[in-house]
């Protein structure tokens, strides 16, 4: 086992965005009283960055992306008011978020601010990057769809980010459509063109390997992790936040986590409230086999069931037209040309 140059004594820090990509597993119905419960549970457990609001981030909390419980604010006062020592952060994503609208999770508590664009649109995000690096902010920033570049073309658009200010930049597995080795040889590029600069990974689980392409990104240099309580989110779901602790403490690597409280948190506080157990379903399965945004779950068995197609036909034809996230409305138009292919 080879011990990646830039951390030597081997540790890690978890992220849990149980409280927000999470929400898509529960279209985006956690209650505040429910988010302070879950938030509180991640804290005792050692969890320091906790990502709460919509299931798409900030601001898309409409007939579109579906509608919140609850206001972005008020998810953040919930999380900050039940939280001793865990910073609350937010997802911003350009073209759906507006910097009114950071402005306003910032004034409700957080600290640390996430935001995310497809692979080749860094540029995107340099006015949130800078604008909340000027109010103080942690920031995180996330290369969405990792996959469709190969590692040295992601390894230029992580280094875009690291200029505008970023702390963390991501490599994210949207789709789920990595297996190990090219988790670890996306990664190890994008330490290789930032020295000293902190790499994240965010893996979903529609090939059944998000924790073990977690294990391979740390083993590559990234030095954050995420993972969301029983594998909540979009499509099949994330690398699961207490199976990821217990597997790295068994990979000799320091969480500065408690499992316990985690496993606790997931057993008895959100279990009760999963409407179905997060599972990799056909569906699920074949938006990580046809590289296909995860986000795309839920509407494509809509139009399936709507006009009687297999929902495997919708997938890999949107697949192979290489179609990333926020082009959610081709799923109709490809719904109807292979209607009137069938005549």
């Amino acid at each position: 086992m080879i011990t990646p140059p830039n951390n030597p004594e081997r540790r890690i820090e978890l992220v849990d965005t149980t409280l927000r990509d999470g929400m898509s597993s529960v279209s985006h119905q956690f209650t505040k009283h429910d988010v302070a419960a879950i938030a509180r549970g991640l804290d005792e457990g050692g969890i320091r960055t906790i990502e709460v609001a919509h299931g798409i981030g900030i601001g898309a909390s409409s007939i579109q992306y579906g509608a919140a419980a609850e206001t972005d604010p008020d998810y953040v006062r919930a999380a900050v008011d039940a939280v001793d020592d865990a910073s609350v952060a937010v997802l911003y994503v350009p073209g759906i978020a507006t910097l009114p609208e950071l402005d306003a999770c910032i004034d409700a508590g957080i600290t640390t601010v996430r935001v995310a664009v497809h692979c080749t649109e860094a540029d995107c995000a340099r006015q949130p990057v800078e604008h909340a690096k000027a109010k103080g902010m942690r920031v995180m920033t996330f290369l969405m769809m990792s996959h469709k570049l190969e590692a040295e073309q992601l390894a230029e658009q992580g280094a875009l980010l690291a200029s505008y200010g970023a702390d963390v930049v991501y490599c994210v597995d949207s789709a789920g459509a990595m297996v190990p080795a090219q988790a670890a040889e996306r990664v190890a590029a994008l330490r290789e063109a930032m020295p000293g600069q902190a790499i994240g990974f965010h893996a979903h689980n529609n090939l059944g390997v998000a924790v073990g392409n977690s294990l391979a990104a740390a083993e590559a240099g990234a030095t954050v992790i995420d993972g969301s309580l029983r594998g909540l989110g979009a499509s099949a779901g994330n690398a699961q936040t207490e199976v990821v602790a217990a597997a790295f403490e068994r990979a000799g690597w320091h969480t500065q986590t408690d499992l316990w409280p985690l496993v606790d948190t997931a057993e008895n506080i959100l279990a009760p409230l999963m409407k179905e157990p997060q599972i990799v379903d056909e569906t699920a399965l074949l938006l990580g086999y046809a590289g296909v945004y995860s986000t795309f779950f839920h509407p494509t068995k809509r139009a399936a069931a709507k006009y009687d197609l297999s929902a495997r036909d919708i997938l890999l034809e949107l697949g192979r037209r290489g179609i990333i996230g926020g082009q959610e409305d081709m799923i109709i138009d490809v719904a109807h040309e292979l209607v009137r292919a069938k005549g």
